[in-house]
């Protein structure tokens, strides 16, 4: 079974002889983590531990069942610790593992993504993770990877027997991305393979076994799955409801939430307007004519398919010196590579930042960026682009690399503890809360003065329509025109983006909300920070909040003011 884990901290190795509670628990949560990387091999080459490279999750019925009791073997043990007995670290780290293991088990038993979803199913990861890093000798990588290519058949039976009536659109998007899959084996395995000629016969018999298991199972999930794919893709009210506080570790209700984003939709149209006329256009009682013009404009200027990466790497460069000047956080030196997405993972998100496992010798970030479908029309490329003009790229280079989640990451790979829980599970909401923060924190700065606060606005219409559309998706019936309406014309996307985003929240039901939940966090704990502090020093501010890894951020404010996590208000 496929484990979801966000794998980005560094972890130190366990403390050993503390008597008491902290040395049961560390004793669970260490024998925990060492179990998984033998249960999930996919994960534990993320982390870094490549032991056992050479081997693919197992997906089947049997697999999905030994997850499900591993799972509860070990909730069933941090039953008997007694918490208020445990050190502060460690109180934090039991609850993180604590909810992760119920949602895993809640994911597993009530969910049923490995019933319905093919993308359960997609192994690019999983070879392309032994291909982008120089962790090892070429030869020893490709020795892995010709491991895991002789496996596919059995990923391809288990999906067959596990899949039932997935929702059309899942369906739809694993055809695709299962053909990016067989592209990666067919293409990027030549440089290894020229390195380590030895080994040239055996990778290309697993190339054509692992070509042959994906073609066919292709022409099956054309031919026979999809015709009868007939699945709801909406989640209802009470599966969505737990799966959001369970998914993003959150105090708030899908209904606080909701308020709060349509509250902050006026807020943040009325400051677009502002910052409009700071841009030449002359006021307007119809104050979405004077930002929709500006917008237009502004969009006038933006990359293609051939210039992106390289106006991607000039943004980086001037975002770093920029953060560096204004001293607003300290900058961390590990690499970092702009680099277009790989295909097999292309038809979700635009643009997405790979940083290194938590035990991971190769410590390079790649900031992916996904060029348009060669099937796409002139037009489609021409409104993408549009929508991603060199302002809007500014605003999204802050977000994935500096100082967003590249930054972020790097501060959470300094973490330490006695076990390794914080190093495997990282919060989502903490981490896009940091990005979206980031931009604001950068516009409010002066950044790309009013063209690039006028884009990361248009971002922060964006996360927050995103936590509406998710819930009314999957909870109240919202139509395909209906959240088009909304997101182009209260959020004033361009039609591609926002036609891509009506598919991202139906095949990633909670994840979009987690933007704007921990966006609202963030600026919570900002908010703490200057009542105690007065609004000074952001600097000390922000690497404080950096510096307990990538935990929920109810955790993080409880550690740095002293007090039981409260809910925002």
């Amino acid at each position: 079974m496929k484990i979801a884990i966000v794998a980005f901290l560094l972890a130190a190795a366990p403390v050993h002889g503390i008597p008491g509670e902290d040395a049961k628990f560390e004793a669970i949560a260490n024998k925990y983590v060492e179990d998984l990387l033998k249960l999930s091999p996919e994960t534990a080459t993320e982390l870094g531990d490549h032991r056992y490279d050479s081997r693919l999750d197992d997906y089947s019925r049997a697999g999905v069942d030994a997850q499900i009791r591993f799972n509860q073997d070990t909730l069933a043990a941090l039953s008997k610790i007694k918490r208020e007995k445990l050190s502060a670290t460690n109180r934090v780290d039991l609850r993180i593992l604590e909810n992760t293991l119920q949602y895993q088990i809640y994911s597993a038993q009530v969910l049923r993504g490995w019933e319905w979803n093919p993308q359960t199913y997609n192994i690019g990861r999983a070879v392309d993770s032994l291909l982008s890093r120089e962790f090892a000798p070429p030869s020893a990588r490709l020795k892995s990877i010709i491991g895991r290519l002789n496996q596919v058949p059995d990923v391809v039976a288990a999906a067959k027997a596990n899949l039932k009536n997935p929702p059309k659109i899942h369906v739809e998007t694993a055809i695709t991305q299962n053909k990016g899959t067989i592209s990666l084996i067919r293409n990027d395995l030549e440089p290894l393979k020229k390195a380590a000629p030895e080994l040239q016969a055996e990778a290309e018999a697993a190339q054509k076994t692992a070509i042959d298991a994906l073609t066919a199972y292709g022409t099956w999930l054309q031919n026979d799955l999809l015709p009868r794919a007939n699945g709801d893709f909406r989640l209802g009210e009470e599966k969505y409801r737990r799966k959001l506080g369970l998914a993003l570790d959150t105090d708030l209700t899908k209904e606080e939430i909701l308020r709060r984003a349509e509250e902050e939709l006026k807020k943040t149209q009325d400051a677009m307007y502002a910052t409009a006329l700071k841009l030449g256009a002359k006021p307007d009682d119809d104050h979405r004519k004077v930002i929709r013009s500006v917008l237009d404009k502004l969009a006038d200027q933006h990359p293609t398919n051939e210039t992106i990466i390289a106006l991607a790497e000039k943004d980086l460069a001037e975002t770093t010196a920029f953060v560096r000047k204004h001293d607003l956080v300290t900058v961390p030196d590990e690499p970092i590579q702009v680099t277009p997405m790989p295909e097999y993972n292309r038809g979700v998100a635009v643009a997405s930042c790979n940083s290194p496992g938590a035990l991971e010798k190769n410590g390079k970030t790649f900031f992916y960026i996904s060029p348009t479908p060669a099937e796409w029309s002139p037009q489609r490329v021409e409104t993408f682009f549009r929508e991603y003009n060199n302002y809007m790229l500014q605003d999204l280079t802050v977000h994935e690399a500096m100082p967003g989640h590249y930054l972020q990451l790097a501060h959470s790979n300094r973490f330490h503890a006695p076990t390794k829980i914080r190093a495997i599970y990282g919060n989502g909401p903490f981490v896009e809360g940091w990005a979206t923060y980031a931009e604001q924190l950068m516009a409010e700065a002066g950044y790309g003065g009013p063209e690039v606060r006028m884009q990361q606005l248009k971002m922060r219409l964006r996360l927050i329509i995103n936590a509406i559309i998710d819930q009314k998706i999957h909870t109240a019936g919202m139509t395909e025109k209906e959240a088009m309406d909304l997101m182009m014309n209260e959020g004033y996307q361009e039609e591609g983006e926002a036609a891509g985003k009506w598919r991202r929240a139906i095949l990633t039901s909670t994840q979009l909300s987690s933007y704007f939940v921990g966006n609202m966090e963030m600026n919570d704990i900002r908010s703490a920070w200057e009542k105690k502090h007065g609004k000074k020093d952001l600097k000390k501010l922000h690497d404080t909040m950096l510096s307990f890894g990538s935990p929920a951020s109810k955790y993080v404010k409880e550690m740095m003011f002293g007090a039981p996590a409260s809910r925002a208000q």
